[in-house]
């Protein structure tokens, strides 16, 4: 192709815009969306990027901060963002006024959704015995049941609301809470509400009512027993601990455990039992009676002697032998190095043997450990007998006395943990007294009651939550 003389040689690639066709801003040209052009007083990247020389900027007021008193330049007002409610459940009270709060601690039993209930089998073709109370059919006019079939139980909810402490379920314990009379003077009970661990699926939830019902017409000790608490534990598959809410609640300086059934999953005497084949059903009676006893339908101190006079003649280092074979109750050694990290004082007051009490103590790191002596005889076997006062249930009070005054720590500051009847002393005598997966009977009687899997949940009932359980455990 020709090319003019004088011409340069165009060169091939992208198409340039001549100077009359260019504007001043290539963004302009090559924009495909242009926002609406702003007022005056606006001040933005758009307008850097688009008109700068041509927009007039007004300078930003000074900013004052708010001094937290509402007047009329600095109205109070609400932060954008911030969701916060104006109630005083969790405030101090005013002054010369005394704390009138009561803490509903809830725990969810299991992660399987009615675990805890036993669900009746009314399969057709089942025997008699299967058949709940006024489930059975009749012809009789005159004994049809005038009351509807009752299993005993109320039906479960958690399966239909969710394996953990559901919206619905704080609802219906806030709804239960109302029906009790408040004090002279009281109007409503407020409420606020912790989740301790997962704040959308909450297994342990803190609650602060204000105020407590009245002491006039429930006693805290009669409200912890009451029918409809019970009822409601049962529906939703939790343990409710109510406790006032005191600075001590939150500052125990001693907790003292029982050791069978609580800091380990056995008894040591049926393992000892069991070791003897002669007569065979040895193991079987020395189980019973424990049993029995730990129940409280024997005298514990009886029930012991006899049980130890059947192991006469079992070599003394089986005591040794045991070690390997103890189970120690998931969570204690986490909650031993936690309570030790906050500087509580730990004991172990069982109502077995000395041997090996006192080295579980030793391994767990506790403090005191007091138990039962045996008589050994110079051939190193056990001579059925016991030496000194049995650990029993008035023992275990009175070493808990002791090792508080030794220590010099207040009766409210102390917390004891155990499983049975001769435990009750010992849990009435302290500030609060735990009953830990424990007989009917100590349920009942004891200030509150925790049947989980893991010991480690004592440490909700101080109002720690889960990621302050995890550091004080690491």
């Amino acid at each position: 192709m020709a090319v003019e003389k004088g011409s340069t040689k165009q060169t091939l690639g992208r198409p340039q815009l001549s100077s009359s066709m260019r504007s001043s801003s290539y963004l302009k040209e090559h924009q495909q969306y242009r926002p609406p052009k702003q007022f005056d007083a606006h001040y933005g990247i758009d307008t850097v990027v688009e008109d700068l020389q041509s927009a007039r900027v007004s300078p930003p007021k000074p900013f004052t901060p708010f001094s937290g008193v509402p007047s009329k330049d600095e109205p109070p007002r609400i932060v954008e963002g911030v969701s916060h409610d104006f109630t005083h459940p969790n405030c101090a009270p005013s002054r010369g006024a005394k704390t009138n709060r009561l803490i509903a601690t809830l725990i969810y039993k299991s992660r399987t959704a009615g675990a805890a209930h036993a669900t009746p089998n009314l399969r057709h073709g089942s025997s008699d015995s299967d058949i709940p109370a006024n489930f059975a059919p009749t012809t009789d006019i005159k004994s049809f049941p005038l009351e509807p079939p009752t299993t005993g139980d109320p039906e479960p909810l958690d399966n239909l609301y969710g394996s953990y402490i559901s919206p619905l379920c704080i609802s219906s314990f806030l709804h239960l809470m109302s029906t009790f009379p408040l004090p002279s003077g009281g109007d409503a009970i407020t409420s606020a509400h912790r989740c301790l661990d997962d704040p959308q699926h909450p297994l342990v939830v803190e609650l602060t009512l204000s105020p407590a019902p009245s002491p006039d017409y429930l006693s805290l000790a009669d409200l912890r027993k009451h029918e409809l608490i019970y009822r409601f534990e049962r529906e939703w598959n939790v343990d409710v601990i109510l406790q006032p809410d005191t600075l001590w609640r939150r500052y125990p300086r001693l907790i003292a455990f029982d050791m069978d059934s609580t800091l380990i999953t056995q008894e040591v005497i049926d393992l000892l039992a069991a070791t003897i084949t002669d007569p065979p059903d040895l193991a079987a009676r020395v189980a019973d009676i424990t049993h029995r006893a730990m129940v409280g339908e024997l005298e514990f101190d009886a029930a012991f002697r006899e049980r130890v006079a059947l192991l006469k003649g079992l070599p003394a280092t089986f005591f040794e032998q045991l070690r390997p074979v103890l189970d120690v109750t998931k969570g204690v050694p986490q909650l031993l190095r936690a309570l030790k990290r906050l500087g509580v004082k730990t004991a172990v007051l069982s109502g077995g043997f000395l041997p090996l009490t006192s080295w579980l103590a030793q391994e767990l790191g506790i403090d005191y450990a007091h138990a039962n002596e045996v008589i050994v005889d110079d051939s190193g076997r056990l001579t059925g007998e016991v030496k000194g006062t049995i650990v029993g249930k008035e023992r275990k009070r009175e070493l808990l006395l002791e090792i508080a005054k030794t220590e010099g720590v207040s009766l409210e500051q102390v917390v004891a943990v155990g499983d049975g009847a001769n435990d009750l002393l010992m849990l009435g005598t302290a500030g609060l007294g735990v009953a830990w997966n424990a007989k009917p009977r100590v349920q009942m009687e004891a200030s509150a009651r925790l049947n989980g899997e893991s010991l480690l949940d004592l440490l909700y009932l101080f109002g720690f939550t889960s990621e302050d359980v995890d550091t004080l455990a690491a």
